[in-house]
């Protein structure tokens, strides 16, 4: 197995490689900001750099995992569509839970809000003379049945095994219900304020006092991420797009997971790039891993939080963690922090290889 982490500025993008019978497959998590793909000035980003590699391989990307309806997370995909008249040869895939979709399965009447900003703009580059809703286009293509991923299905696909995790039926009601243009939720605010000047050391001497209370992230959005155990030669990896952490450990619990019985990952793709509000000591007990992956350029909402590193090395002091931008791994621990603890190693990545 081999994954890139693709420099997708403050977003994630993810490209997972292997071998399904000696047949190459692709699965592509997410396609991050625009620029991933193509910037406002044309220049290229790794996105279109690694799907024009895979097509000159003569491969395809056989699945594309669309976590959550975040710019962050889906705009690098809408401008590969728009630029790409061929995009839809490449992908043979596509789990998305739409607005659309996640009404009909619950019954439910629609929320027009969530097909706001998910269009491919028309582009003389492909002969696309307006918009298309990317909804009309994955089912025009054929690259979409439309079914919902949702918490406790397991699906076999390619020799792999992946175990959906998140969303459960009520995260996906939130949305449906909550979900506005424009939110003004306090998870889009209260991550700004960088914190990587206080030490490892005194984050977790402040969570040990008794009063200290964790504050779930409450963005709707990221609590419908889809999330999921993937399991290759016995060997599990953990991808949490921008989840919420109490649900995550409740339905690891569920499935009997524990602190005595820890579900074991070779991999841990961090929650909403490193927030303080995504990862929580429950979920860090019951996930036993060395690596973690941190995708972002800490540039936005300043992620990661170092305060989310500090529990992580308090429940691993010999954690490896993988940052996919050099400024963020020669900045974010002090000179103290490494004095502290001896253990913990630091990383930058482009790609995580596992035979």
């Amino acid at each position: 197995m081999k994954i890139k982490i693709l420099k997708a500025f403050n977003g994630d993008s993810i490209l997972l490689s292997f071998a399904d019978n000696g047949i190459p497959r692709n699965i592509l998590i997410d396609g991050g900001v625009e620029g991933t793909y193509c910037d406002a000035e044309n220049n290229f980003g790794e996105l279109k750099i690694e799907i024009d590699n895979i097509k000159k391989r003569g491969e395809f990307i056989d699945l594309l995992i669309l976590t959550h309806i975040d710019n962050d997370h889906i705009c690098g995909l809408l401008k590969w569509f728009e630029m790409d008249k061929e995009a839809s040869r490449f992908v043979t895939n596509v789990w998305f839970n739409s607005g659309k979709q996640i009404a009909k399965y619950l019954k439910e009447p629609e929320n027009a809000d969530l097909a706001v900003g998910l269009k491919i703009f028309k582009n003389p580059n492909t002969g696309v003379n307006e918009a298309i809703d990317f909804e009309e286009f994955l089912h025009t293509n054929k690259l979409w049945d439309g079914k919902i991923i949702i918490q406790g299905q397991k699906h076999k696909t390619h020799g792999i095994d992946i175990h959906i995790i998140s969303p459960d039926e009520e995260q996906l009601r939130k949305l449906l219900k909550e979900y506005k243009k424009v939110t003004g939720e306090e998870a889009y605010t209260a991550s700004k304020e960088k914190d990587w000047s206080i030490s490892i050391k005194d984050f977790i001497l402040e969570e040990n006092e008794p009063g200290f209370r964790f504050d779930q992230d409450s963005s709707v959005k990221n609590g419908s991420s889809i999330s999921f155990i993937l399991t290759i030669n016995e060997k599990n990896y953990l991808f949490l797009g921008d989840s919420h952490p109490k649900g995550i450990a409740k339905y690891l619990k569920d499935i009997s997971y524990s602190k005595e019985k820890p579900l074991e990952v070779e991999l841990f793709k961090v929650s909403h790039h490193g927030s303080k509000s995504n990862t929580n000591k429950e979920l860090l007990e019951i996930v036993k891993a060395s690596n973690y992956i941190l995708s972002t350029d800490s540039s936005g909402h300043n992620h990661p939080n170092k305060r989310t590193l500090a529990r992580i090395i308090k429940q691993n002091p010999a954690a490896t963690f993988h940052f996919n931008y050099k400024n963020v791994k020669e900045n974010i621990f002090l000179k103290q922090d490494f004095l502290d603890y001896k253990d913990f190693k630091v990383n930058v990545i482009s790609e995580y290889i596992k035979e």
